[in-house]
């Protein structure tokens, strides 16, 4: 991969639907050019996708999002686990190391619903700890599963 195909897959990056003729152009190479380069990054294994990025208030409505580190007391993981995963506000249950056992991402459509559900949460029997954060903003995001993460764009 030389300058070329590096300053090319910047630019997809940046806007994957451009013109082949904007790309040349951006590039100072011929439209060709372009498309046999794109073609072969993508046989070549370089490039394995396109994908569409939204804002993450558009993909959730509005709705409040939270990560709640939960630390379980004994042998009552797997126990908490099923509570966790039968709990309407977890969206994704995570197992991690360290001094929390598990961290779970909520998403709920209010301050209010937030409060209940971790009144929920904190009511399961074997949980003996919890700490929340709530999510303000995203400032950076992977495009896609795999791939590098770029900088969100307000």
């Amino acid at each position: 991969m030389d300058k070329i195909d590096q300053q090319l897959i910047a630019q997809l990056r940046h806007n994957a639907r451009a013109s082949v003729a904007t790309l040349a152009a951006r590039l100072g190479v011929s439209r060709g050019t372009v498309t046999n380069r794109i073609r072969r990054l993508e046989d070549t294994g370089v490039i394995v996708g396109y994908t569409v990025r939204l804002r993450p208030e558009s993909e959730t409505g509005g709705a409040l999002q939270a990560w709640t580190s939960i630390s379980i007391e004994g042998n009552d993981a797997r126990r908490v686990t099923a509570s966790l995963l039968g709990e309407p506000s977890v969206l994704a249950l995570h197992s991690t190391n360290g001094r929390w056992d598990l961290l779970a991402e909520l998403q709920v459509g209010s301050l209010a619903e937030l409060a209940h559900a971790l009144e929920r949460i904190r009511l399961i029997k074997g949980i003996s700890n919890t700490e929340t954060s709530i999510h303000l903003e995203t400032v950076r995001a992977p495009i896609a599963p795999g791939g590098r993460a770029s900088l969100s764009e307000p």
